[in-house]
This record gives structure tokens, C-alpha cells and sequence, in this order.
């Protein structure tokens, strides 16, 4: 099979905070289905580019490309970058996010608005910059990441809680504004993942909430790469406005 085949041939994709964890896997995975594919990070420029190796190295094509996407000017550019590099933007998958826990009471508005910014306002950015040009494609796919906090709530994670619920309603937004014009918009929200966890986040652990998966181990990142890949696809081409939980069996867990 021929790389132009494959189901996502000829597509170009941009992926925020790509450089590790969940958003490199599905970097990687819409890269095997033939996509060409922007990494994104704001800092790690190392892992950013180990990345683009691999899916260099697997035969596909793939750019780096740094940016605060919190940043107007710096999506803008990001949106640029996949221009120039691929010719088109297809799909947008807004992965970046990070989740630093803090009560609500000691928490100031700045620090409130540090962590909406990366989930919420990033999202609205780069699918603003993004989608004159899958209309100008004749259509697209974006798939927002979500977050399982978001559902069944956390301790001491209101901004992030908050934020990662802005982005179920984003999504239906989209997905209403632009069916239309051939654009879909989903929602994948992880379970508890089997990832590295940056310094200001907790260490993996059950629930707060006391919610277990019936499955009962870790998430991967490939699993949660695979739903994204499915509605980015051709296969999806239905489906629209939906949240698709990747957690285990976690809503039926005691």
C-alpha cells in the first residue's frame, strides 16, 4: 500500500503538546494512516524532534513546530506552519493541557486563568485559525481532548475541571457551526492513563472520586490515540458532536 492509500493520505494534521505522552501517540498514529503531521510543544524541542524521527523513520512525513498555544500571534503561526510545510490544514487535534491542583479559595485569577488558557482558550485559538482552511479544503476533522475530571469531578482542580467542560461545549459548538460546511468535531476523554506526568501534577492514583475502570490497569496512550485516529478517519464520517470516553468501563466501575 502506497503512502497517498492510506486512509489519511494527503491530509495534513496539526497535534498541540505532541512532543510525549498521549499527544505523541497520536502523532504517531495519524501519521501511520498517512497523514503528514505538525508536532507541537512550547518547550520540549528534544522531544518534539525525536518524534518527527520516528515518524520520519516509519516513512511518513511530519514538521516541527514551536508555539505557546495560549498565544494569538504563535497559533497563527502554527497555522502558517502547516501551510507552507503540507499545503492545507485537515484535522486539529487539541491535546495540550496540564493539570496542577490548587483549592479555589488560594487560588488567584491568574493562576485560574494560566491553566484555562491552556485547555480552553488554546483550543478556541487553534481551531479558529485552523478551520478557514478546512472549509477551503472542502472539510475537516477536529478532536478535542477532554478529561475524565470534567465528569466525575477531583479534588483541588476547579480551574482544570472547569476548563476541560468548556471544551465538551467547544466541541458541540463546532460541531453544530460547521457541519455544514463538512467539519466534524469530537470529544475523546481518557481515563487514567499509563503516562509521564509533569512536576506539578500528581502522581497517578485511583480516582478521588473512588471510581475504578472494570478493566483494571492503566490506560495507554495508543488506546486513547486509536479512538482519535477512528474520528479523524473516513470510517467517522457520521459521527459528530460527540464525547467518546476511553476509560476502562470507569462509569460502570464501583
Amino acid at each position: 500500500m502506497t503512502h497517498s492509500s492510506l486512509p489519511l493520505g494527503g491530509r495534513t494534521a496539526i497535534v498541540t503538546g505532541s512532543s510525549r505522552n498521549i499527544g505523541r501517540a497520536i502523532a504517531l498514529a495519524l501519521a501511520a494512516d498517512g497523514a503528514c503531521v505538525v508536532i507541537n510543544a512550547r518547550n520540549d524541542e528534544e522531544g518534539a524532534d525525536a518524534v518527527v524521527a520516528e515518524i520520519e523513520a516509519a516513512g511518513g512525513r511530519a514538521i516541527k513546530h514551536m508555539a505557546d498555544v495560549t498565544d494569538e500571534a504563535a497559533v497563527d503561526g502554527l497555522a502558517q506552519a502547516a501551510i507552507d510545510a503540507f499545503g492545507g490544514i485537515n484535522i486539529l487535534v487539541n491535546n495540550a493541557a496540564v493539570r496542577r491542583q490548587q483549592s479555589l479559595e488560594s487560588m488567584s485569577l491568574a493562576e485560574w486563568r494560566a491553566i484555562t488558557a491552556i485547555i480552553l482558550d488554546a483550543a478556541f485559538l487553534c481551531a479558529r485559525a485552523c478551520l478557514p482552511h478546512m472549509v477551503a479544503a472542502g472539510g475537516g476533522a477536529i478532536v478535542n481532548i477532554g478529561g475524565i475530571s470534567a465528569h466525575f469531578g477531583a479534588v483541588d482542580r476547579p480551574h482544570v475541571i472547569a476548563a476541560k467542560a468548556g471544551v465538551i461545549g467547544l466541541t458541540k459548538a463546532i460541531a453544530v457551526d460547521y457541519a455544514g460546511r463538512n467539519i466534524r468535531a469530537n470529544c475523546v476523554v481518557p481515563g487514567t492513563m499509563d503516562t509521564t506526568r509533569g512536576e506539578d501534577a500528581h502522581p497517578v492514583a485511583p480516582h478521588p472520586g473512588g471510581h475504578k475502570a472494570l478493566i483494571d490497569r492503566l490506560g495507554t496512550p495508543g488506546e486513547l490515540a486509536a479512538a482519535v485516529r477512528y474520528l479523524c478517519g473516513p470510517d467517522a464520517g457520521y459521527i459528530t458532536g460527540q464525547t467518546l470516553h476511553v476509560n476502562g468501563g470507569m462509569y460502570l466501575g464501583g
